[in-house]
C-alpha cells in the first residue's frame, strides 16, 4: 500500500510557467465518494487511464491504491460520475529538489489554479516557490472530490 503525503496551495501568479513542462490533459470522475474514502477514474491525455482508491481522513496523509484500467472502461466510468467530470491540465514544475504539480482547471472550474507537492515523509519541508498563494492543505472545499460534487464554494467573509 502506498501513502499519499502532500501539501496543496492556491497559485498566486504565473511565475511557475517558465519552469513547467508542456502539461498533460486530465479528465477525472469520482464513482464513489464518502467522507473518508473515494474511488476515482482518471484519463491521462486520452492515452491511458487509472483507477485510484483513497482512504483516510488526515489532511496530509492518506492510503492510496492505484490500478491501470482500459480506456474503454475509463470512458464508461466517466459517464457514471458522481457530480461533474473534472477537466484540467497538469503541469510538472521542478523546484529545489521537489516536483510541484500545477493544475489549471477548465470547464465548470475554469479560473482555479492549484499547486501540490508530494512528499516522501510527513517531516519533509519543501521550499515554497514565490508563485504560491495561501496553503489549502486539508481545506475540503479544494479537494477534487468536493470540487466534483459541490463545485467551487467561495469563502464566507
Amino acid at each position: 500500500m502506498a501513502k499519499e503525503i502532500e501539501r496543496k496551495f492556491l497559485v498566486a501568479s504565473d511565475g511557475w510557467r517558465e519552469q513547467a513542462d508542456k502539461g498533460t490533459q486530465l479528465r477525472q470522475a469520482y464513482v464513489v465518494t464518502m467522507d473518508d474514502r473515494s474511488v476515482r477514474v482518471r484519463i491521462h491525455g486520452n492515452k491511458w487511464a487509472r483507477l485510484t482508491i483513497k482512504i483516510g481522513k488526515s489532511a496530509l496523509v492518506r492510503n492510496e491504491y492505484e490500478y491501470d484500467v482500459s480506456m474503454d472502461d475509463a470512458q464508461e466510468m466517466l459517464t457514471q460520475a458522481v457530480g461533474v467530470v473534472i477537466e484540467k491540465r497538469r503541469f510538472r514544475v521542478p523546484h529545489k529538489g521537489f516536483t510541484w504539480e500545477v493544475d489549471v482547471y477548465e470547464g465548470a472550474l475554469k479560473g482555479l489554479v492549484v499547486a501540490e507537492v508530494e512528499m516522501k515523509r510527513e517531516t519533509d519541508l519543501p521550499a515554497l516557490p514565490e508563485w504560491l498563494g495561501r496553503e489549502i492543505t486539508g481545506d475540503r472545499r479544494y479537494s477534487n472530490q468536493s470540487l466534483a460534487t459541490d463545485g467551487l464554494v467561495e469563502e464566507q467573509a
